[in-house]
């Protein structure tokens, strides 16, 4: 059996746990968004790198001159399969149709489904902890007759719900009293930076649904496009809601 672990989104950050999972595997691959080069020597004493730019990493390049040098995508074969591999699944021009596996990051939320005969894969993010979102990998066990089966590695206790609605609620404690479902009338662009603001301060996202009167997906939407873009502002992330 071929064991193939694979990472993204880890930020400058390479765990401890990571490192143990990963010194089983035969080969590692990284969605992108290592942000320092330092990441990538460490996963090549584990065991060989394929990695991808991401689009964090374009932005540390610019900034230290003689830093990472990945490709935006890259295809290979490894243990009988196929795989493509990019950061950004959306920014996919390129012609994957005799690929087995098409693996991605940047969401930092793990997704796991087939279609068409096709695996795709996003091992979330096991870098720095990330509000409300959990930490993750995934490992890749190939058997020698072509079949394969994913595990997900959660590394965060506050991955689960349970975790996360008892966090919302001791937020809620903290700040002295219940935020309620009452409506605060403001724009949309004051909308996004209160936003921003409570998910700075570690607030669930129900807690902050229910404290500006929105839907829980509109405010996961605005967390999560607020995580996984740096240095974004309010602007910028109401131009990516449309």
């Amino acid at each position: 059996m071929v064991k193939i672990g694979v990472v993204s989104d880890t930020h400058g950050l390479l765990r401890e746990e990571v490192k143990q999972v990963l010194a089983d595997c035969e080969v590692i691959l990284h969605g992108g968004d290592l942000d320092d080069p330092k990441i990538l020597e460490k996963l090549k004493e584990i065991a060989p790198v394929y990695a991808v730019m991401g689009n964090v990493d374009q932005r540390w390049a610019e900034k230290h001159k003689g830093g990472l040098d990945l490709p935006d995508f890259c295809r290979f074969s490894y243990g009988g399969l196929r795989f493509f591999m990019i950061h950004n699944k959306d920014l996919i021009k390129e012609d994957i149709s005799d690929c087995d596996v098409i693996l991605y990051g940047h969401s930092h939320l793990y997704e796991e489904r087939r279609a068409e005969g096709k695996l795709w894969l996003n091992p979330g993010s096991c870098g720095p902890k990330r509000f409300f979102l959990p930490v993750t990998m995934a490992v890749l066990e190939v058997e020698e007759d072509g079949s394969y089966r994913v595990k997900r590695i959660d590394l965060s206790a506050e991955g689960s719900a349970d975790k996360r609605k008892e966090a919302g609620k001791s937020a809620e404690i903290q700040a002295g009293s219940h935020p309620g479902k009452k409506k605060i009338s403001m724009d949309k662009r004051d909308l996004v930076k209160a936003v921003m603001k409570e998910t700075n301060r570690g607030r669930d996202i129900e807690w902050i649904a229910a404290r500006y009167g929105i839907s829980k997906e509109l405010a996961a939407q605005i967390c999560r496009l607020y995580v996984t873009h740096p240095g974004i502002d309010a602007e910028g992330i109401i131009n990516k809601m449309g």
